[in-house]
């Protein structure tokens, strides 16, 4: 078997053109599945009885089932159910005309957000409970607490497991070809049909899945250097 080289080199940089798409899914969906993760960590510590057992329930599912099957219903289930309310209010909006990326963003938010709130939930509870007293006998709210001192230690203790599952999401975003979004696996796998250049394909995205993977476990481990000095 022959490699095409520069059928390679010109796919690997037409591939890199498509990587904003794959960073963009990535963070948009860290940001919105943050607040949410939150949230169901708070309902597990102070164990709120139907919220807890929601979440708990929640996050089952989402561990017990594959990301492929959660992208399929999200992307078959969520446009329709939107179509049929937007057609009873009517609205003069075609729901199938929204970017697919958006999509994206929502089943790998409400996906990431159940692996969060477990994260959360374990950082929180490593910070001394004594600590979180103290603040609150110093005259601090319940806010102030745990945006001044709970927040930023468990932050530093939960920073190397936030960084394997920010790598996961970047490799599982390589899924989003099934939702019809071009990101570099899509770009790449597009390019090669024409020539059947499916094995140089392969290794472009490799090789830019490796290079963005490594610079990210780069940043974190700068990160948590940063915090461990700052707390």
């Amino acid at each position: 078997m022959q490699i095409d080289l520069n059928f390679m080199q010109a796919t690997f940089f037409l591939s890199l053109k498509a990587l904003p798409v794959t960073l963009g899914i990535t963070v948009i969906a860290l940001l919105a599945a943050a607040p949410l993760g939150f949230f169901m960590a708070l309902c597990g510590i102070y164990r709120i009885r139907v919220l807890q057992q929601l979440s708990a329930l929640y996050i089952s599912f989402v561990r017990g089932t594959p990301i492929v099957l959660q992208i399929l219903i999200v992307y078959s289930l969520v446009p329709s159910l939107l179509n049929g309310f937007v057609v009873r209010m009517g609205w003069p909006i075609n729901i199938f005309d929204i970017n697919p990326i958006a999509y994206a963003c929502l089943v790998f938010a409400l996906n990431n957000a159940a692996l969060l709130a477990e994260l959360f939930r374990s950082g929180l509870l490593a910070v001394d409970s004594g600590q979180h007293e103290a603040a609150l006998s110093s005259g601090l709210t319940l806010a102030q607490s745990y945006y001044r001192i709970l927040i930023p230690q468990a932050l530093v203790s939960s920073l190397p497991n936030i960084c394997n599952l920010t790598i996961n999401l970047i490799k599982n975003t390589s899924l989003v070809f099934l939702m019809t979004v071009k990101d570099v696996t899509a770009t790449a796998k597009i390019a090669a049909s024409y020539g059947y250049n499916y094995v140089e394909a392969y290794l472009d995205i490799f090789v830019i899945y490796i290079l963005i993977c490594g610079l990210t476990q780069v940043l974190f481990t700068r990160l948590e250097r940063t915090f461990t000095h700052a707390y």
